[in-house]
């Protein structure tokens, strides 16, 4: 007589140990880029047991996906503290020019090109995202009296948050020509509509 087999068991993922093990991805990936993340390097640096990688995650991919939703997770809190400060524009403007942030941004796109269900998870993120931020965009420029037809919110998110992703692009390589000049041109409209940058208001963590 057989029996069927049961499902592998997986750790919590309230686990103190998962959370060793998406820590110790998410560095691997800030400085070796994704293609130095593997089950082995993750568990050196998080001082634990290779096969407690396979313990948590089925395969690298979950592992992966997982770093990625908990990274969205906190980006969408923050993304609401921003927008809810007394100087949102310059709250998101900082916001989108931390190089961390900018950095897995970059990894995880990609990865994505090599990987259907992160592609999928990436894009229902990014959609999400975009879509609290215009409606809380709309609402900031409403109170500033801004031309939403001349300046349509979601336009203005893609520039701020896509000039910080391109300089850091161009600076890996060496270029730095017009660096300068445009982040002066992004703070000077933001100083016209906001002031002077008053102080940081969204930390993070």
């Amino acid at each position: 007589m057989t029996t069927a087999s049961s499902p592998r068991r997986i750790g919590a993922e309230s686990s103190k140990t998962r959370a060793q093990l998406l820590d110790a991805a998410e560095q691997l990936l800030l400085e070796e880029g994704y293609a130095g993340v593997t089950s082995r390097r993750v568990a050196a640096k998080a001082g634990l047991k290779p096969q407690l990688v396979h313990y948590y995650f089925r395969a690298m991919d979950d592992l992966f996906l997982a770093v990625f939703r908990r990274g969205a997770e906190h980006n969408l809190e923050r993304q609401a503290r921003a927008l809810a400060s007394p100087q949102p524009l310059w709250a998101l403007w900082e916001f989108n020019n931390e190089p961390a942030g900018t950095t897995l941004t970059m990894e995880f796109a990609a990865l994505a090109n090599r990987r259907p269900a992160i592609r999928d998870e990436i894009a229902s993120y990014a959609e999400r995202f975009r879509k609290q931020e215009a409606e809380a965009l709309d609402r900031v420029f409403r109170t500033y009296g801004i031309d939403r037809d001349e300046l349509p919110p979601t336009a203005a998110l893609i520039v701020m948050s896509s000039i910080p992703r391109i300089l850091l692009i161009e600076a890996a390589l060496g270029v730095r020509t017009g660096h300068a000049e445009t982040v002066a041109l992004v703070e000077r409209y933001l100083t016209r509509l906001e002031g002077q940058r008053q102080s940081r208001s969204t930390p993070s963590r």
